[in-house]
C-alpha cells in the first residue's frame, strides 16, 4: 500500500486500507468521523514528520510558518494589472487603473462593489479576486 504526496495511487486505497496503515504507523483508534481525504492528509503529514527527524513541536512550528507565509504573500493589485476570476462558469476580467477598476466597460471605485455585482452578495473584493488590499 502506497501513500505519499507524489503518488496518486493513495486515492485508490479504501477506507479500510487507510485504517490499516493508520494502525501500523500511528497506533489504534483512527478517527472514526473523519473523511477519507482528510485521513490521507493526516497519514501523509505523519510520514513527512517522521522523515524530517524533527520533534513534533518543531515540525508543527515549521508548518505553521509556511502556512502564514503563504497567506501573507497574496499578490498586490497595481495599476496596469489584470485580475481574472471565474464565477459560475463565467470569466470576469478586471483591469486595475491608477484610480479604480474597469470591469465590463464601466469604471468602478472598489473591487468589493464589482464582487457584489458579480455574486449578488457582499464580498471582500480583494478576497474574491485573491489579491491584497
Amino acid at each position: 500500500m502506497s501513500l505519499c504526496t507524489a503518488d496518486p495511487t493513495h486515492n485508490e486505497l479504501s477506507r479500510g486500507e487507510l485504517k490499516s496503515i493508520w494502525l501500523a504507523e500511528i497506533g489504534p483508534n483512527a478517527p472514526a468521523q473523519i473523511n477519507r481525504k482528510t485521513l490521507i492528509k493526516l497519514l501523509i503529514n505523519e510520514r513527512e514528520w517522521k522523515a524530517s527527524g524533527q520533534s513534533r513541536k518543531r515540525f508543527q512550528k515549521g508548518l505553521t510558518r509556511l502556512v502564514e507565509a503563504a497567506h501573507a504573500s497574496k499578490p498586490q493589485a497595481h495599476a496596469g494589472n489584470r485580475l481574472v476570476r471565474e464565477w459560475h462558469g463565467q470569466e470576469h476580467i478586471v483591469d486595475v487603473l491608477p484610480d479604480g477598476y474597469l470591469w465590463n466597460g464601466k469604471a468602478w471605485r472598489s473591487l468589493s462593489a464589482i464582487a457584489k455585482e458579480i455574486t449578488g452578495t457582499k464580498w471582500s473584493g480583494p478576497r474574491f479576486f485573491g489579491v491584497s488590499a
